[in-house]
């Protein structure tokens, strides 16, 4: 069967927790495709925004907006094929949404920004594949502590399953391109070769038409 053209962008999305970063090293490296990551190390308003939400969460949402709207016109310019960790989608469908809904964003300013969000998505492509990493909060709570980064020690249940909520809600209506579900509660790829495996051959046979 003939190869499909080389796809440009494919994006993973996930709640916090889901194994996103852990899932872009494992493809970017079988595909040999180039990784894009979250900069959390770098981020200006984080550890702000975790210690005042309200103070702080519109000026952390536009932040992340810009990051990947820089992160998405790059992958448009450029010839290879990059694997990026967590969408522009994300931040507009569940994350600013669930601040404004949760009284942590106004009402005005989560409008001024999911405005700018719909400005800005006429000027990028959706990704070629968007995988999406679904989980039950007890699965992303276990893999949060695994991995201990201070400034999630405080992050409360009600939070992440508002946010799944919000998730399953955006995916339910995801018709920007195609689109994979893995259950990672049932796949464990971190530490299971044949679940990367099985991602690894749903991945072929979505971009590549390979059964």
């Amino acid at each position: 069967m003939a190869k499909t053209k080389k796809p440009k962008h494919i994006a993973i999305a996930g709640n916090i927790g889901a194994g996103k970063t852990t899932l872009t090293e494992m493809l970017s490296k079988h595909y040999r495709w180039i990784p894009q990551f979250e900069d959390v190390d770098h981020n200006p308003y984080l550890y702000d925004f975790y210690e005042d939400m309200p103070r702080w969460s519109f000026n952390l949402q536009i932040y992340f907006l810009n990051n990947r709207l820089n992160q998405l016109l790059e992958i448009q310019k450029g010839e290879e094929t990059v694997i990026q960790d967590r969408t522009i989608y994300e931040d507009a469908h569940i994350f600013a949404p669930n601040l404004h809904e949760m009284g942590l964003m106004s009402k005005r300013d989560f409008e001024n920004y999911f405005r700018f969000f719909e400005t800005l998505k006429r000027m990028v492509k959706p990704p070629d594949l968007l995988i999406y990493l679904q989980a039950s909060v007890p699965t992303l709570v276990g893999q949060i502590q695994k991995r201990g980064r201070e400034y999630e020690e405080n992050i409360r249940l009600d939070y992440l399953k508002r946010l799944n909520e919000y998730y399953n809600k955006w995916i339910d209506g995801y018709k920007e391109g195609q689109l994979l579900v893995i259950n990672i509660d049932k796949n464990k790829f971190p530490e299971n070769e044949e679940d990367l495996g099985d991602i690894i051959q749903k991945v072929d046979s979505q971009l590549y038409g390979l059964f």
